[in-house]
């Protein structure tokens, strides 16, 4: 919900809008497919991948979307500001979490927050970016 919320905000100053927000949404689930209990971590094609990977590990880490967006912006740029833009949300809202992220794998740094995954907290947090979104999506019409 971040992501989109973000993605509403950014989207009247996009050049490609019709790219912009999927990308986003996409690039906001990718970094939690090294867990088997994710939306995308459950395909099947990713399961190899999380024998070799923990989560909140290489794929949580700013390194990875650095590195990732870099080279999109050589070969697809247009993708390259949504993919890191929802990737980086990700993290972000995960780093507030007591599991925390290593934003700048290998370095063994720790950043975490108080946040539980699946509290009450949590849920509030996802309801205010829902209510903030809607306001973005109705002001995009008028």
């Amino acid at each position: 919900m971040i992501g989109f919320c973000f993605g509403l905000f950014f989207f009247e100053y996009m050049n490609e809008k019709i790219f912009f927000i999927p990308i986003i949404l996409l690039a906001s689930l990718l970094p939690d497919i090294d867990s088997a209990y994710s939306y995308l971590g459950r395909e099947k094609v990713f399961r190899p991948l999380q024998f070799f990977v923990r989560h909140r590990g290489f794929f949580h880490s700013f390194t990875f979307a650095i590195v990732a967006a870099v080279l999109l912006a050589m070969f697809i740029p247009v993708v390259a500001f949504p993919f890191f833009l929802g990737y980086s949300l990700h993290l972000l809202a995960d780093s507030l979490t007591v599991e925390g992220i290593r934003p700048f794998w290998p370095w063994k740094d720790e950043v975490s927050g108080k946040i539980r995954t699946g509290g009450i907290v949590e849920y509030g947090i996802f309801a205010s970016f829902a209510i903030i979104s809607l306001f973005f999506l109705i002001s995009l019409f008028y």
